[in-house]
């Protein structure tokens, strides 16, 4: 079969539908009104009139038959009730975002539309689909040829001598381009369609340039295409979540979890598999929506999971205080400004072992509010250098630490000091003189990896981490190492909450 008997086809139901005064489900223009009844439609959603038509026409009676149902484990899948509210969607709204569990089967109903769409009224001839894909070209490649794909399993022949990256369908370009290629994408004409794959899984400054190259097509004259974004979570902070976390969004969003996948008379999973995905620590963010980032190679789960239970023996709202006072604690700052998050974690020493009292990122930080926050925690939790406590900060942030020393009373000219010290006291250490420790991290973040390390596996952990600081105990899963003994903050999730983490364990020595 070629294009060209497909075309027939269509016409030849359509016509066919029209004696049998079959009435299709309604298919809506995408923000062009209702569209024609004599179209194909891409499924049937009345079984009955599905089935009768399926006998009149050989099994030719919708866009999904007539190139071939795909198949699960054997299988002809139809289409499934979670795929019908995405197929509603797309008809009502001009942006959507979806986010999914692990091969759910968006993407293969997303290309299932895209194909449709070539033969009906969505796209014209000479329009374009756009399609993003990961940073590497061969993800670019295999998706067209996914696509390509469609219209093999009823030997219906392309003749297609295009790019890798390019099919024509009924005169209309369908262009894979990656992530990294996506500036190649700006200046097109007739763009009436982009997806965006996987987005969660670009590099995160790629991800903003996707962002604004889709969106710059909006409103645009011949254009003003219909947009999705689709991906399983990966990391918080990422753009699946800031498009989430958007007030006022431009996006209708779709959530599909699991359990979606467990719908219909041949479900995409079955209770089995996801009993044994349970079993995995990705569970959470491969079937379950959380952005939790891929797992680290710092950190072994069973270390971070002594940690939780040792966790749930403590009160982090409880304030120890020993026959002198307060018990010995210590805080670690993390004062990153700009696109970063300010850090803050507060310890205490309980029974030989390190309690977190404090583990917050705070976002678009202040200046003088990270200041009044510090203060405040400082006198909550009795944070004096009599009391045998102290604050270490990343040195780069010398404004925020003078600030800090004024306000606690520490000494300000602090250089000076060291300097003296080191001066007429070789040797000695300077820093027990300090409430305020300045810390030279570019210098020593290998060793306060490698000690955070070890205080979490040493004689079976002395690291306790109340369950409700996820997002600490999210860093430390996703902690991961370039090999060199440094951090990768890209791959591990709400790192400047982990630096503090690690600022503060400096005390324990």
């Amino acid at each position: 079969m070629t294009f060209r008997d497909l075309q027939k086809l269509i016409q030849e139901q359509s016509e066919l539908k029209k004696h049998l005064h079959f009435t299709p489900f309604p298919f809506n223009g995408l923000g062009k009104g209702k569209g024609k009844e004599e179209d194909l439609p891409l499924w049937i959603f009345d079984k009955e009139q599905h089935r009768q038509l399926g006998i009149k026409t050989n099994n030719n009676c919708c866009f999904w038959h007539v190139i071939g149902l795909p198949q699960k484990d054997g299988h002809d899948m139809p289409l499934l009730p979670y795929q019908r509210s995405l197929y509603e969607s797309l008809q009502t709204h001009k942006h959507v975002w979806i986010k999914k569990a692990r091969g759910i089967g968006v993407t293969e109903f997303l290309l299932r539309y895209i194909a449709w769409s070539c033969f009906g009224r969505n796209f014209v001839q000479n329009s374009r689909v756009c399609i993003i894909t990961g940073p590497r070209l061969d993800l670019a490649e295999d998706l067209i040829a996914r696509f390509k794909g469609l219209f093999q399993r009823k030997n219906i022949h392309m003749n297609d001598r295009t790019a890798s990256t390019v099919a024509i369908v009924n005169g209309v370009k369908v262009e894979a381009f990656p992530s990294h290629h996506v500036d190649t994408m700006r200046g097109l004409d007739n763009v009436k369609f982009i997806l965006s794959d996987e987005t969660d899984y670009y590099p995160p400054f790629q991800q903003q340039e996707v962002r604004a190259v889709m969106e710059g097509y909006i409103g645009k004259p011949n254009s003003d295409p219909t947009i999705v974004m689709v991906s399983t979570p990966k990391a918080p902070g990422g753009l699946m979540q800031q498009i989430e976390l958007e007030e006022h969004s431009i996006y209708h969003r779709l959530f599909f979890d699991y359990t979606y996948g467990l719908q219909g008379p041949h479900p995409i999973y079955s209770e089995e598999q996801i009993e044994l995905a349970r079993q995995s620590p990705s569970f959470e963010r491969e079937y379950n929506l959380k952005y939790l980032g891929l797992i680290g190679n710092v950190f072994h789960t069973k270390d971070i999971e002594t940690a939780i239970e040792r966790g749930n023996n403590y009160n982090p709202d409880s304030i120890n205080i020993n026959i002198n006072g307060f018990t010995q604690k210590s805080v670690g700052i993390d004062p990153a400004w700009g696109s970063s998050a300010f850090g803050i974690v507060v310890t205490q020493w309980v029974d030989d072992h390190i309690e977190v009292l404090h583990a917050e990122e705070y976002q678009r930080p202040d200046f003088d509010n990270m200041v009044d926050i510090t203060l405040a925690l400082t006198g909550k939790y009795g944070i004096k250098l009599t009391d045998g406590c102290q604050i270490f900060i990343d040195g780069s942030s010398p404004e925020f630490i003078r600030s800090l020393k004024k306000q606690l009373g520490d000494q300000v000219d602090y250089e000076e000091q060291i300097e003296r010290i080191k001066r007429e006291f070789p040797g000695a250490d300077y820093e027990s003189q300090m409430l305020v420790v300045p810390v030279h991290f570019s210098k020593e973040h290998k060793q306060m990896l490698a000690h955070t390390k070890k205080l979490l596996e040493y004689n079976n952990g002395q690291v306790a981490i109340n369950p409700r600081y996820d997002k600490l105990l999210v860093s430390l899963h996703t902690a991961y190492d370039k090999g060199d003994g440094s951090l990768d903050k890209e791959q591990t999730s709400y790192s400047d909450i982990f630096d503090a983490f690690r600022l503060a364990l400096r005390f324990y020595r």
